[in-house]
């Protein structure tokens, strides 16, 4: 592998005797890994469904290595039982500790792997709110979001600033994954080397900086911030919290990792536990609710059908669409892609579900359920009818596990699989 020459000198230099043994990991091939989606199914449940899953990570609950490169084609994918991320990427989220019922922002959360491990911990209550500063990213957050079936969380894509003006003090638990040299890529990504340099260096460690003073301002008395990145470089870990320190003196840390992939089985992480021991715990007004009637009283004649047990919640609507409030969702700066759970549309006539409240509900949450083989489940992700008797929307499953929405009429189960997520290589194994 043809590494900077740069990046060489500084490693030989922060590892001295052991620099030969981080060189030869880059003779040997990435470490893939999967996290269980634990809003969905236990990691013991995914195991078994999931014959990719390999030995556990022993830093995250629901980890598992994987020697298999690709895993986008499987069923369990589509059903959003599982997220493909980094082993040592895993290792930041469960030192937030997040709890039900907290306020939690992560705030350079794109593509999305931090933000649903968290999602996971909060069990769908308490407020979470995802941001993502380039918009195009945020798309891809808020379709992660989407998939794993996280009801509480908000997708926004706002610089972190403006965030702070709008949420001073607002928030329990902060994880800031900031932008970086990106030293921990190198083996699975080549533009990553490409793009190195030390003006890169330099310029991602102002703006940490920036971002790391933001999230500060947004943390509450008494609250945690985790700040990690995926790079081996000083100035943008330790050097970086020892500044941060500096220049917020009710702060201190807790406690600091940095993974080596010669010395774990990884590609490599910094994380820094960091705790406000002084302010107050502020609220922010609420997020603004738009009220549409006909829509609600449709989605309302629709969910009596349609659900169990109608989830409870305050109903906004943004256009033609319909989304379920988190409890406590402040109002929020900059684009906001998602709040909360997006229920479905309304075009001045009829409710039509959403495929993101088809991934939020569990199997036993709805009236109608027809449940696929893999032979059928095949067919569906490809876009295909099947004949089965029943009548209005219900949800097709895969070994208990919610696949998308379903129309039945006259014996034919129509697709409302999203055409754009359609797969024709679907593979069971």
């Amino acid at each position: 592998m043809n590494l900077p020459e740069e990046f060489i000198i500084r490693m030989q230099k922060r590892l001295g005797a052991a620099y030969p043994a981080f060189l030869r990991c880059y003779d040997a091939p990435p470490v893939r890994g999967v996290r269980a989606n634990l809003l969905k199914l236990s990691a013991e449940a995914f195991a078994a469904l999931a014959p990719f899953a390999g030995e556990r990570v022993p830093w995250a609950e629901g980890g598992f290595y994987t020697a298999a490169e690709k895993v986008g084609h499987s069923p369990a994918w589509h059903a959003g039982l599982f997220y493909a991320q980094e082993p040592s990427a895993m290792c930041a989220a469960p030192l937030l500790a997040v709890k039900p019922g907290e306020r939690v922002l992560d705030l350079c959360a794109a593509p999305g792997g931090k933000t649903t491990q968290l999602a996971a911990a909060m069990r769908g209550e308490g407020v979470l709110v995802a941001n993502e500063y380039v918009f195009d990213r945020a798309r891809i957050l808020s379709q992660n979001v989407e998939r794993l079936g996280v009801r509480n969380a908000a997708v926004v894509s706002a610089d972190p600033a403006a965030l702070a003006a709008r949420l001073p003090q607002y928030f329990d638990k902060i994880l800031v994954d900031a932008p970086c040299s990106g030293e921990g890529m190198f083996r699975r990504d080549e533009t990553a080397i490409a793009e190195w340099s030390v003006q890169n260096v330099e310029r991602c460690i102002v703006r940490q900086r920036e971002i790391l003073d933001s999230a500060a301002q947004m943390l509450a008395g008494g609250g945690t911030l985790v700040y990690s990145t995926c790079t081996f470089e000083r100035g943008e870990n330790e050097d970086q919290v020892a500044q941060f320190l500096v220049r917020h003196s009710d702060f201190v840390l807790r406690e600091q990792h940095l993974l080596l992939p010669h010395e774990v089985r990884g590609e490599g992480h910094f994380a820094a536990v960091l705790q406000r021991t002084d302010g107050e715990r502020c609220d922010a007004p609420p997020f603004p609710q738009t009220r549409n009637a006909a829509a609600e009283r449709a989605f309302a004649a629709f969910a009596e059908e349609f659900f169990v047990r109608i989830p409870a919640g305050r109903l906004t609507a943004a256009g033609d669409r319909l989304y379920l409030l988190p409890a406590g969702l402040p109002a929020l700066a900059g684009n906001v892609l998602r709040a909360g759970l997006e229920l479905g549309t309304f075009d001045a006539k009829r409710f039509t579900p959403a495929h993101a409240l088809a991934m939020a509900v569990s199997a036993d949450e709805v009236r109608s359920r027809f449940e696929l083989s893999d032979a059928e489940c095949v067919r569906w992700l490809r876009g295909e009818t099947l004949s089965r008797e029943g009548r209005g929307w219900g949800i097709v499953a895969w070994r208990g596990h919610s696949l998308g929405l379903c129309k039945a009429v006259g014996g034919v189960l129509k697709n409302h699989y999203p055409k754009g997520l359609r797969d024709s290589r679907v593979v069971l194994g």
